[in-house]
């Protein structure tokens, strides 16, 4: 009976240990083997720098397939070292255990349809997953990240190396909450003046994702309400609709194609906002 029983437990174990293993493969079984360094940086004019911060769904927690670590030779990111690469996802490098597909790498690869040939695109990712705004605005720690300083550092180096251009914002969920969503409008407005004032322009585009329709939480259409209002204004900001995009199966994550469906809507409203 001990030996069935030591069997079964063995067995049990091995399949666990197994189906982990299957789940780890299987997101990050196409993630890129190698980093290609951009030996002939563009000078500084000629740089277009954007930064991507907020939570998961900016962080990226999508599947990474091949068609999303197909480098272009004028869509760059920072790696961890910030050095500057080009940019294969997952691009968010804050998180390893759950980094996943974000919509930055096609918001690059939409973007330059639509501006000059002599231009070239630096993404870089500040976002971590699971945080407030609150932390951003207290310079919380934040699984390992002091997020603030974390987006001063970042965008200071940016800065080093080209011209901000613009932030893209997805962030709100963690404050779908009845205290904290009432508060969200006024918190943004004063988080996107502490962004600008980095930047050292309070008329840097700021380009905002509304959260998922298929929350089972009614409070995320109130934190998209804020995000509308907030909008309204803010004469250099704008929002994308995310109202017809999935999400990967938690009812949390936008799926892949709606990563990179999101990612082509920032461009188009970032082009919108230039004129």
């Amino acid at each position: 009976m001990t030996k069935k029983i030591v069997l079964i437990t063995l067995l049990t174990f091995s399949v666990i240990f197994w189906c982990n293993g299957q789940d780890k493969d299987e997101r990050t079984q196409f993630f890129p083997k190698v980093e290609l360094p951009v030996e002939n940086v563009p000078n500084k004019e000629n740089l277009w720098v954007f930064i991507l911060a907020g939570q998961s769904n900016m962080a990226g927690r999508g599947l990474v397939e091949p068609q999303d670590t197909v480098p272009n030779k004028r869509v760059y990111t920072l790696n961890k070292q910030g050095n500057i690469i080009f940019a294969k996802e997952p691009l968010h490098f804050y998180e390893p255990s759950m980094a996943g597909l974000d919509s930055g790498l096609s918001f690059g690869k939409s973007l330059i349809k639509h501006i000059p040939d002599s231009i070239s695109v630096l993404l870089i990712p500040t976002a971590v997953g699971g945080s407030s705004i609150s932390q951003w605005l207290n310079d919380s720690i934040h699984r390992e990240v002091k997020l603030f300083t974390n987006f001063k550092q970042k965008a200071e180096l940016g800065m080093r190396f080209g011209t901000v251009k613009g932030i893209l914002w997805h962030q709100g969920e963690s404050d779908a909450k009845t205290k904290e969503a009432p508060l969200y409008q006024i918190k943004l407005s004063e988080l996107f003046y502490q962004f600008r004032k980095i930047i050292g322009n309070q008329e840097t585009p700021v380009v905002i994702g509304q959260l998922g329709s298929y929350s089972t939480n009614p409070l995320w259409s109130k934190i998209n309400d804020h995000i509308k209002y907030y909008v309204s204004t803010d004469p250099y900001s704008g929002v994308i609709n995310t109202q017809d995009l999935k999400d990967k199966g938690d009812k949390v994550h936008f799926n892949s194609e709606g990563q990179r469906l999101m990612g082509e809507r920032y461009a188009n409203e970032f082009i919108k906002l230039q004129h």
